[in-house]
C-alpha cells in the first residue's frame, strides 16, 4: 500500500480549505513522507478532516518515538522499528477513508519505515543533526538533550515512601546503553560561557514543563530539581498524573511498573451464565462490581477507599491511583444499568454494543469515553466468551464429500467462518476481493449444511442475485455441487405455466430443494418469497441493497431467515451509509435505526481520540475481507499491467468537439439551477460520444474507422493481438457502441466475436460466457460496462480494453477483474483509451494524480463534479487543446 492525497475525498468529513490544501499538495509532491511530517508538525488553524487527523496522528506517533531516543543513539540506529501494538491500535481506531480496506499493521509498518528513511536522510543532511532538524521543523517536536524524571519506591521510609531524581543522558555506554547522570552534574559539565547554549538547550524542556505544571515550577524556582528528593504519595501522584504533559514538553519519565497497571475499576461482566440460546434474540446476564486487577474488592476494602483521600492509595500491598468521585460515579452509572436490566439481563445486541464501547444511546456515551471508560472495564463473561471464540476462531469443517473442487486454504477458512456464524444464527458479510471465489465458498457452505442435516432439512436456502448472474450461479452449482437440488424463481428459467404454478403453491415448489435462486427484482415482485421461513438467505452483489429506501432493498430485508449472508466485492469501509444498510440486512438492530446510527457517527467524529474504534470493533466480527493483492492469501495470481492508450481526434471529431464547446458556453449563459445541470450533463455525454466516433453523436450509423482516433488506436492494438492470437474484452458504457465495435473488430481478427449488453437475453448470457471461455472460443467479447462489469468469469482474455471510460476506478477495476481473477494463468494488460486534448485526458490526469477533483469523482461521480463547477471551471475542463489533437 502507498499513501495518496485525495482532497475532499474523505467520506466522513468535509474537504480541506484551500489555504491548508495548497501546502499539503506541495508537501505530497515532494514526497508522501513529507506530507505526513507536514500534518504532524504544523499547527493548523483550520480543523482537519478525520482522515487527515489520522495520518497526522500516525506521524506524531513516529516523531514521539524518534524524540524519545537521545540523538547520540539515534545517529547509530539505521531504522526505527515500527511499534506493533501502537500500530494495531491505530488500525482499529482509524476513520473511514478512501482505500481504508488496505489499511493494516503491515501497511502502517511499511509507511513507518518509509517515513523513518526519509527523516534519517533529512537529519543526515541537516547541519546540527536531529536537534537542529527538529528545531527547524517545529518547536513542538524539539527535544534538546534528554532530561528524565525518575520516580521510585522507598519502602523503608513510611512517611515518604517515594524518591525523586532528575537525570540527563550525556552519552552512550558500550554503544548500546544510555548513561543517565543526576541533572545537577550538568551544571558542572556545562559550566562556562562556551557551554551556555548547550545547557540552555538541555534545560529547555524542563522550563516548558514548569510553565504547565506548578510543582515543576516550584522545583525549578527552588533549585531542588537538581537534587534527589523524598516524596509523599501526594507528591508522587502529581508526577504520575502529569506524565503526558511532561512528555509533551520533552521531559521523559521513568516510573514504577505498577503505574501501567489498572487502578481499582468497575468491572462489568456480560454473559457469565449460559443462555437458553445464542443469537440476536438471546438475553445475557449482566453484573457490575468493584475490582483491582480483575480481583473483586470486598465491601470493607471499598469502604476504606471511600474513607481515604484521592491520589495514591496502598491497597492490598499495592500502590494504586484513586479518584473517589469518578470511581463512585462510574459504579453508580453501571449499577443503574444493572438495575434496569433486572433478572432478564440485556439483549444480545445491546451486549455486543457494550463490549465494543459503541452505545447508540447518547445518554450512555459517558460510560464508554472519558472518565467512564477510565474507571470501568467491560468484558464478556465465561459462557459468552466461549461463544465469541467460535466466531473469532471457527473450528475445522467436515470433509465435503460431494464438492467437486479443492478449496484453497483461505476459502476453507471462509467456509468455516460462514458456517460458525450461521450456526450461531448470526449474520455475516463475506467481502472478499473480486476473483477470490465467494461463490465457491457459499456453494461449499450449502453442501456442508445439507451434509449435516441430511434428510431433516426444514427449508431450503434462498440466493438473491442480479439477473445477469443467474446462469453463472447455475453453472457453478452444476459444476462443483451437482448434488444440490436447485429451484429458480425467475421466468427466464421456467415456463410461464411453471412460473405461475410456483406462485400458486410456493410450498410445493420449494419442497425438496436445497436452494432456491431468484433476483432482486423478483423479490420485490413475488410476495410469496417473503412468506417462507428460509434456512438461510444469501444476497450476492449486496451493494444492490445499499440504498435503504429502495423498494428492492426493503423487500430483501423482509425475507424470513434465521441467518443471513451478504456477499460483496465492494469495500464497506468507505461509506458508512452502505455499512449500515448491509448490517440492517445481516444483523438487524445491531447498528440501530438509520437515524440513531447517523447520530452515533456524528458523536464518534467529535471524540478527541479513538474516534471510529467502537464502530470498527462492533462491526469487525461480522465482516470477513481478504484482498487479492495480499500474497499471504493468494500468491499465484499473475501481474496486472495498466496502460493509458492515447488517441488523437480526427479532423471531424475535433471540429464537432470545438463547436460543442462553443454551444456549451452559449447555453451556460442562458440557464441556471436544475436547467443548467441538465445542460451540463447533456454536453458531457456529447463530448464522450464525439470522442468515441462522430457517428455516435450524430446518430448516422456510418462508423468509418478513419473518422475516429479511437477506432484507429483499436485497430493498432487489435492487429497485434490477432497476430499473437491473444483474446480481449472490450468494455464500453454505451450499449449502442457494442455492435459497431464488434463489426470493426471482426474485420481485424478475421473472425466474429461476441457481444453482451443489457438487452442480451438472460438465457443467452451463460452461452456467451461458455463460448468465450472455450479453448477455441472467439477472439474478442464486447461488453457494455453495466451488464458485463460484475460477476462474470472471463479468464480466457489476457487483454482488457476500456474503449470509453466510466471515470470511476472502482467500476473499471470490477470490469477488469472479469479477466484478472482466480484461474488466470497469464499477465493481464489493461488498455484505457484516452483522447488527448479533451475532457477525457484532463479527467484521466486528475484521477491518476489523485488530486482534489479526483477525490470528488471517486466520491460522487463526474455528474456531481461537473454540475457544481463554475462556468469558467467547466469550460476550462472541456476546452480543446488544439496542440494535442492534430492527425498524423
Amino acid at each position: 500500500g502507498h499513501l495518496a492525497l485525495l482532497e475532499s475525498g474523505d467520506p466522513a468529513g468535509s474537504g480541506l480549505a484551500e489555504a491548508l490544501a495548497a501546502p499539503l499538495r506541495r508537501a505530497y509532491a515532494t514526497d508522501p513522507s513529507e506530507l505526513l511530517l507536514q500534518l504532524s508538525i504544523d499547527t493548523h488553524k483550520t480543523p482537519l478532516p478525520p482522515a487527515f487527523k489520522f495520518w497526522g496522528g500516525f506521524a506524531e506517533c513516529y516523531l514521539t518515538a524518534l524524540c524519545h531516543i537521545p540523538e547520540s543513539v539515534q545517529a547509530r540506529i539505521e531504522t526505527l522499528a515500527p511499534p506493533q501494538d501502537e500500530l494495531t491500535f491505530m488500525t482499529e481506531a482509524s476513520p473511514p477513508f478512501r482505500g481504508a480496506e488496505y489499511l493494516s499493521v503491515e501497511t502502517l509498518s511499511k509507511l513507518w519505515l518509509e517515513l523513518d528513511a526519509y527523516s534519517h536522510a533529512e537529519i543526515a543532511a541537516e547541519k546540527g543533526g536531529l536537534t537542529a532538524w527538529l528545531r527547524r521543523r517545529s518547536p513542538l517536536w524539539q527535544r534538546v538533550g534528554r532530561v528524565c524524571f525518575h520516580l521510585a519506591e522507598n519502602k523503608r521510609d513510611a512517611e515518604c515512601p517515594f524518591a525523586f531524581l532528575a537525570t540527563y543522558a550525556p552519552k552512550l555506554l558500550d554503544g548500546r546503553r544510555v548513561q543517565y547522570l543526576p541533572l545537577g552534574k550538568a551544571l558542572e559539565e556545562y559550566a562556562g560561557a562556551k557551554n551556555k547554549n548547550t545547557l540552555i538547550n538541555l534545560l529547555t524542556p524542563v522550563q516548558r514543563a514548569s510553565e504547565k505544571c506548578a510543582w515543576v515550577r516550584e522545583l525549578v524556582d527552588s533549585g531542588e530539581v537538581f537534587h534527589p528528593l523524598r516524596w509523599s504519595p501526594k507528591e508522587a501522584h502529581r508526577l504520575l498524573h502529569d506524565i503526558p504533559v511532561l512528555e509533551e514538553s520533552g521531559v521523559l519519565a521513568r516510573v514504577p511498573d505498577w503505574w501501567s497497571k489498572r487502578p481499582p475499576r468497575v468491572r462489568v461482566s456480560i454473559g457469565d451464565t449460559k443462555s437458553s440460546r445464542f443469537g440476536v434474540d438471546s438475553m445475557l446476564d449482566f453484573q457490575a462490581k468493584m475490582t483491582l486487577e480483575g480481583e473483586a474488592l470486598s465491601d470493607d476494602e471499598w469502604q476504606s477507599i471511600l474513607a481515604g483521600t484521592d491520589g495514591l492509595v496502598l491497597l492490598k500491598g499495592k500502590w494504586v491511583e484513586v479518584d473517589r468521585e469518578k470511581l463512585t460515579h462510574a459504579l453508580e452509572q453501571w449499577k443503574a444499568v444493572e438495575a434496569e436490566a433486572g433478572s432478564d439481563g440485556i439483549s444480545f445486541l445491546q451486549g455486543m454494543r457494550m463490549l465494543a464501547g459503541a452505545s447508540l444511546d447518547p445518554k450512555m456515551d459517558g460510560l464508554f469515553s472519558g472518565d467512564g471508560a477510565a474507571w470501568s472495564e467491560i468484558h464478556a463473561g465465561k459462557w459468552l466468551e466461549e461463544q465469541l471464540k467460535v466466531m473469532r476462531q471457527p473450528g475445522s469443517i467436515a470433509t465435503l464429500k460431494d464438492l467437486r473442487a479443492t478449496l484453497r486454504p483461505y476459502q476453507e477458512m471462509g467456509v468455516q467462518w460462514l458456517d460458525a456464524l450461521t450456526r450461531l444464527k448470526l449474520g455475516a458479510c463475506l467481502a472478499d476481493d473480486m476473483g477470490l471465489g465467494k461463490t465457491i465458498q457459499v456453494i461449499s457452505l450449502l453442501l456442508l449444511r445439507k451434509q449435516r442435516s441430511g434428510a431433516n432439512a426444514s427449508s431450503p436456502a434462498l440466493l438473491v442475485l442480479p439477473a445477469s448472474l443467474l446462469s453463472n450461479w447455475k453453472s457453478e452449482i452444476d459444476k462443483f455441487a451437482p448434488s444440490l437440488s436447485c429451484r429458480f424463481a425467475h421466468p427466464s428459467q421456467l415456463s410461464a405455466a411453471d412460473f405461475k404454478k410456483a406462485g400458486d403453491d410456493p410450498n410445493a415448489f420449494v419442497s425438496g430443494a436445497d436452494v432456491v435462486l431468484t433476483t432482486y427484482s423478483m423479490v420485490a415482485r413475488l410476495e410469496w418469497l417473503s412468506k417462507i421461513d428460509w434456512s438461510l438467505v444469501v444476497a450476492d452483489e449486496a451493494q444492490a441493497i445499499k440504498n435503504p429506501g429502495a423498494r428492492q432493498t426493503r423487500a430483501v430485508k423482509q425475507l424470513k431467515s434465521s441467518a443471513r449472508i451478504a456477499l460483496t466485492g465492494t469495500p464497506v469501509e468507505n461509506r458508512l451509509s452502505d455499512l449500515w444498510s448491509i448490517f440492517d440486512f445481516i444483523c438487524p438492530g445491531l447498528l440501530g435505526t438509520v437515524k440513531a446510527f447517523g447520530d452515533f457517527v456524528k458523536r464518534l467524529e467529535q471524540r478527541a481520540t479513538e474516534q471510529y474504534a467502537p464502530l470498527r470493533k462492533l462491526a469487525a466480527p461480522y465482516i470477513l475481507r481478504r484482498l487479492k493483492s495480499d500474497k499471504s492469501i493468494i500468491a499465484d495470481l499473475p501481474d496486472k499491467i495498466e496502460l493509458q492508450a492515447y488517441c488523437n481526434l480526427s479532423r471531424k471529431q475535433a471540429a464537432l468537439y470545438e463547436k460543442s464547446v462553443g454551444e456549451l458556453e452559449q447555453a451556460l449563459n442562458s440557464s441556471d439551477g436544475i436547467q443548467r445541470r441538465g445542460v451540463v450533463l447533456a454536453f458531457i455525454l456529447r463530448f464522450k460520444q464525439i470522442c468515441n466516433h462522430p457517428a455516435h453523436w450524430l446518430g448516422s450509423g456510418a462508423y468509418d474507422p478513419d473518422e475516429s482516433g479511437k477506432f484507429r488506436r483499436l485497430r493498432e492494438i487489435g492487429e497485434e493481438l490477432a497476430e499473437r492470437q491473444e483474446r480481449a474484452l472490450i468494455f464500453t458504457q454505451f450499449r449502442e457502441m457494442t455492435e459497431p465495435l464488434a463489426a470493426f473488430l471482426a474485420g481485424i481478427f478475421g473472425r466474429n466475436g461476441l457481444v453482451l449488453h443489457g438487452g442480451t437475453d438472460v438465457k443467452r448470457r451463460k452461452k456467451i460466457v461458455d463460448e468465450f471461455q472455450a479453448e477455441n472460443g472467439p477472439p474478442f467479447l464486447v461488453l457494455s460496462l453495466k451488464a458485463g462489469g460484475t460477476g462474470l468469469n472471463l479468464t480466457a482474455a489476457t487483454q482488457v480494453i476500456h474503449f470509453d471510460r466510466w471515470w470511476n476506478p472502482a467500476v473499471e477495476n470490477q470490469a477488469t477483474d472479469r479477466a484478472y481473477r482466480i484461474g488466470q494463468k497469464k499477465n493481464v494488460i489493461v488498455h484505457k483509451f484516452v483522447c488527448q486534448g479533451t475532457i477525457e485526458e484532463k479527467i484521466d490526469a486528475l484521477i491518476r494524480d489523485k488530486s482534489k477533483l479526483a477525490g470528488e469523482i471517486l466520491e460522487g461521480g463526474v455528474p456531481t463534479l461537473v454540475t457544481e463547477m463554475s462556468d469558467k471551471q467547466l469550460l476550462d475542463l472541456v476546452r480543446l487543446d488544439v496542440n494535442t489533437i492534430t492527425e498524423d
